[in-house]
């Protein structure tokens, strides 16, 4: 082989190896010990998947899901989830240099059980859901990254038919458009995916729509909801019902022209899905199940937005409640509560299949899993 050959060969290694660490995965947890390592930072080896322990957070509980903010410097947190009047929202300063994730500070979330945060694309803005009773909260993010108080909070009463899960709102995510325009709010208990202009200009940012919400079928159940690539196409999944309603979108407007069960044939009730993401080649998308199933539903996604089913993957673990893919849609890495462990997968990019890689991570009642390129 030629030097120059030889060079270059050495100089791609390099530079691919060096990319390679410079991936992190967040852990969040319902760990109820201030004295234990709430949240968990390992990076990922983009070459060969394997997680090595990074840095960690104590003094904080349960941060039960995670959000990192564009520009990778602040991890956002839900906290004191499922602690009675105690429900709050956390910001951390992650510094990769000093191998840190300091605590910033906290800000009470508008509602009991905020179980989702998310951050508006220019980092300006926090969003948060609360559970338990119903609400939607909003933030400023200062300059230093520390949560402002509430801009804004709204409380939803109204619920559905089923007379045990779904007798008041029960807001499980709030997730941003891809524009960031508008801001969508999945509630379980009103089979409802309510929707608000987002005004990043504004002191109070969330405005009031023509279309206030988008009905989903009786007791669905929507729970998270996520965007093709392609802005076109929104999917969300429907806890109790155990599908997945695909809708065509435009302009905070969600139009459905799909439903598909996330679960085999086998399985006709207990449906317990959790979570959505499709690959960034907007080719495939993977669902979760817990209960009976504890496994990744995995779809092929056709030019017009359709779903079909391809088949299923264990996430080796029980109440796989959080999974995230990386950027590169190389891997996915599900987070298992009840057994605490942490399971990456290597994904074939053309049949969209999934193979467990590494070892896997153990972390008590690990909740959430959460992929930031920095």
């Amino acid at each position: 082989m030629k030097p120059k050959i030889i060079f270059l060969s050495f100089f791609f290694l390099l530079i691919t190896n060096v990319f390679s660490q410079n991936t992190y995965v967040f852990l969040g947890s319902y760990n109820r010990d201030k004295t234990a390592e709430a949240i968990q930072v390992y990076q990922l080896d983009t070459l060969n998947g394997k997680l090595t322990k990074f840095t960690s957070a104590k003094n904080i509980i349960n941060p039960s899901y995670l959000t990192v903010s564009p520009n990778g410097k602040y991890v956002y947190a839900c906290t004191d989830t499922k602690t009675p009047n105690a429900g709050s929202v956390s910001s951390f300063e992650f510094n990769p240099s000093a191998k840190t994730l300091t605590f910033l500070n906290s800000q009470r979330s508008g509602g009991e059980n905020p179980v989702y945060v998310s951050v508006h694309k220019k980092g300006k803005w926090l969003a948060n859901a609360n559970y338990t009773e119903g609400s939607v909260s909003v933030y400023p993010i200062l300059e230093n990254g520390k949560i402002d108080s509430i801009a804004q909070n709204f409380q939803y009463m109204d619920g559905s038919v089923n007379k045990d899960r779904q007798t008041r709102s029960h807001v499980h995510s709030a997730v941003f458009s891809p524009q960031c325009d508008y801001l969508f709010l999945p509630d379980l208990g009103a089979d409802k995916i309510r929707c608000y202009a987002f005004d990043e200009n504004l002191k109070k940012p969330l405005v009031e729509t023509k279309n206030p919400f988008t009905k989903t079928d009786l007791e669905a159940g929507p729970r998270h909801l996520t965007f093709h690539p392609n802005q076109k196409y929104g999917y969300c999944i429907e806890e109790m019902a155990g599908q997945v309603s695909v809708y065509s979108y435009e302009n905070g407007v969600l139009n459905k022209i799909q439903r598909i069960v996330t679960h085999s044939d086998k399985i006709k009730d207990g449906f317990e899905s959790s979570d959505i993401h499709i690959s960034p080649d907007g080719k495939f998308l993977y669902a979760t199940n817990r209960g009976k199933e504890n496994n990744i539903a995995i779809f092929s996604i056709d030019e017009n937005g359709l779903l079909k089913n391809i088949g299923y993957q264990s996430t080796l673990g029980k109440h796989p409640r959080i999974f995230a893919l990386d950027e590169s849609g190389k891997f996915l890495v599900a987070s298992n509560v009840l057994t605490g462990n942490v399971i990456v997968f290597k994904r074939d990019s053309k049949t969209g299949l999934l193979k467990k890689v590494g070892k896997e991570v153990k972390m008590e009642n690990v909740s959430c899993v959460q992929i930031k390129q920095i």
